[in-house]
């Protein structure tokens, strides 16, 4: 079988069921800042890292259904610091050197969506 080589980046989409709010917040907290949108769906960017935002109505016809993002980098200790200083967890949310080989730290945005900042070891 040949093995594919042309996997460029992947961006995750969350549900929000606050499009407005939900980017002040993660503007406030994690300095991701908003790039295109409207309304139902927005680009948010750091760096060269890139999410969306999907908005749903939390019903039953369109529940919100919280995800899970894993964010990678380099050096974890300069994001950490930053994000304990912008009020978005606490301190003893740091786990260094996990059993499966990484230091990360996480935390829940307003729609119930798990964020973690992740160091491979």
């Amino acid at each position: 079988m040949k093995k594919a080589n042309s996997a460029l980046y992947i961006i995750p989409v969350l549900p929000s069921t606050d499009i407005n709010r939900d980017l002040e917040w993660y503007k406030k907290y994690t300095g991701f800042t908003y790039v295109f949108g409207d309304k139902g769906y927005a680009g948010l960017q750091r760096e060269q890292l890139e999410f969306h935002l999907q908005f749903h109505h939390g019903n039953e016809e369109d529940p919100v259904l919280g995800s899970v993002m894993k964010i990678f980098v380099s050096d974890i200790k300069p994001y950490f610091e930053e994000f304990l200083e912008r009020g978005a967890i606490a301190e003893d949310k740091l786990r260094m050197n996990t059993p499966w080989g990484t230091h990360e730290f996480g935390f829940y945005d307003l729609n119930g969506n798990a964020v973690f900042i992740v160091q491979d070891i």
